[in-house]
């Protein structure tokens, strides 16, 4: 069973790698861009078969070492 993570900074955190890209398509020529945010996707391959079970241990792998929960948000997605 694979699954993929999905890490964002929550809302009101400061992110200035989204707002150098923000910047930067700007300099590209793209208008009209008015906000980025930047995260990053994780995706795992399990060997567990049950899908209650793997999405309980990712979401405790995410608490633990992939998301920093105090800034950043996640979503897990079984594939």
């Amino acid at each position: 069973m694979k699954a993929r993570v999905t890490v964002m900074l929550k809302q009101g955190v400061l992110d200035p790698q989204g707002e150098a890209v923000r910047h930067a398509l700007g300099s590209l020529g793209f208008q009209g861009v008015s906000g980025v945010r930047q995260g990053k996707v994780i995706e795992l391959d399990l060997a567990q078969t049950d899908a209650a079970k793997a999405e309980a241990d990712v979401k405790a792998m995410c608490e633990k070492l992939l998301a920093n929960t105090v800034i950043e948000s996640y979503r897990v997605e079984l594939l």
